[in-house]
């Protein structure tokens, strides 16, 4: 058996059998099936400590990744799946931040850019806090942590409890949130900004296109892509794109990664849900230690405020972006439909995001949604978060559909993400109108968030009492 194969049928923790070597294309089949091939991908992406997205495209740890995909490897291995964030938070600096990526020191500096000699993190971040004995990047991705975190925990307490997994972790996120909520509350009305794209994840959104716009892009001699080694040149940001995100990369670096209003700086509505939405979750692990959490559920309740009297257009009946320098921004990304997973939020506006969702911005036909307008001037149904649909905000959806009553919606959204991870072979993102796979194929967040949605689904169609048992393990 080779090195794969024993990796999955490790995780897997059964007695399937299958043939590691099997190149038939991955297609329509019952949770068993899909269960063993989302493994598969699991097990070739994992490099001992961590999982990487991808082995071709993105060869090193990145930060909202990991959290996405110990979703899905709490069903496997709920060690491996702890393991996974203990791995990130290793890397944690001392300022709090959670870097975007953790550089693996046995792959080549060419093999991805912006690359550790870009970073520079143990030299240009040495004033706040950056690790030395391991090199990162100097930005962040959205706070999903603790609420993987808690999942994670939630699959097998009393393994969770054996190790000290929440008491190990659970400093470490505190010290994410301080730093969220106080360096980088940058607007001072209670959110945090994202200083760089790919700090909020949807790198290439047209949310992005205005504040960029007064960006001037780096020289293209000064960076050599690694991206379109890998991926089609239609599907990734233009070079324009990609030289201002380097500049502003740059700058950041430069300025030795201090917080303070930039050039580009921009409250995010889902960067500041899944800040609510973890909130609620260290609340939850703070209980679990024998401490209150009390103050946390509050500050979740003060985030949501301040999110819905900053971010909230009732017109438009979704969440928008504000560029701190210029105010809202008018695009209709799926961001704004993502506070649909924040607990408190109001029942009209939740109700609003739920008509948004099924209405003509959004609604194709298939129940993937899309990652941007399909009215919008610069959807593209191919390009990178220009319209694609992506499994991780399938996953969000459904999950804040679920959790303000509209189930059956739920149940077809997750339906949509599981059934096209596995028509496509897990494909990082897809067509949002013919499912056709786009991107790096065997991506990993893909594979664990359709593990965790077929399981889901699995439950629910085994009866009322597996479904309330699932839904009792996933309460958050």
């Amino acid at each position: 058996m080779d090195r794969t194969a024993q990796l999955t049928a490790h995780a897997l923790g059964s007695g399937i059998a299958y043939d590691p070597t099997s190149t038939r294309a991955p297609g329509p089949a019952g949770p068993g099936s899909l269960h063993v091939r989302a493994a598969r991908v699991l097990a070739a992406n994992w490099t001992g400590g961590s999982t990487v997205p991808s082995r071709s495209l993105y060869p090193h740890q990145w930060s909202w990744d990991s959290a996405f995909i110990a979703i899905g490897l709490r069903h496997l291995s709920p060690l491996r799946a702890q393991t996974e964030l203990e791995t990130l938070l290793a890397a944690q600096w001392a300022d709090g931040r959670i870097p975007h990526i953790v550089f693996n020191p046995s792959v080549p500096l060419d093999a991805y850019f912006p690359s550790p000699d870009f970073w520079r993190s143990s030299t240009a971040g040495r004033a706040v806090g950056a690790p030395r004995t391991v090199q990162t990047s100097g930005i962040v991705q959205p706070p999903v942590h603790a609420l993987a975190a808690w999942l994670v925990h939630l699959a097998d307490p009393g393994l969770s409890r054996a190790r000290g997994f929440l008491a190990t972790v659970h400093p470490r996120l505190a010290a994410w949130h301080r730093y969220l909520l106080h360096r980088r509350d940058l607007g001072g009305g209670g959110l945090a900004s994202v200083v760089h794209p790919w700090e909020q994840g949807m790198d290439n959104s047209p949310c992005w296109d205005a504040p960029l716009a007064r960006v001037a892009p780096a020289p293209a001699r000064s960076f050599q892509r690694a991206d379109l080694d890998h991926g089609a040149a239609e599907d990734r940001p233009t070079d324009l794109d990609y030289g201002r995100y380097v500049r502003l990369a740059a700058d950041y670096r430069d300025a030795g990664y201090a917080d303070r209003q930039r050039e580009f700086a921009v409250e995010d509505p889902a960067f500041n849900a899944l800040l609510i939405a973890s909130e609620h979750a260290l609340a939850n692990i703070a209980q679990e230690l024998g401490a209150a959490g009390t103050a946390r559920h509050a500050r979740a309740e003060r985030l949501t405020a301040a999110l819905v009297e900053r971010l909230w257009d009732p017109e438009r009946e979704i969440f928008l972006c504000r560029d701190l320098h210029g105010g809202p921004i008018p695009e209709r990304g799926v961001s704004g439909l993502i506070p649909l997973i924040v607990p408190e939020l109001p029942g009209e506006i939740a109700a609003a995001l739920v008509r948004t969702l099924s209405g003509p911005h959004f609604g194709t036909g298939t129940d993937l949604v899309p990652s941007y307008d399909l009215l919008g001037a610069a959807f593209d149904p191919h390009r990178y978060w220009r319209g694609p649909a992506w499994a991780n905000t399938g996953w969000l959806l459904e999950r804040g559909l679920r959790l303000h009553g509209e189930r059956e919606r739920a149940d077809a959204v997750g339906a949509a993400v599981v059934e096209t991870a596995d028509a496509t072979g897990f494909a990082e993102y897809a067509d949002p109108y013919t499912g056709e796979a786009c991107g790096a194929t065997g991506f990993s967040w893909t594979a664990a968030l359709a593990l965790d949605l077929s399981r889901r689904q699995h439950a629910a169609h085994h009866g009322q009492r597996s479904h309330r048992q699932l839904q009792k393990m996933d309460k958050s």
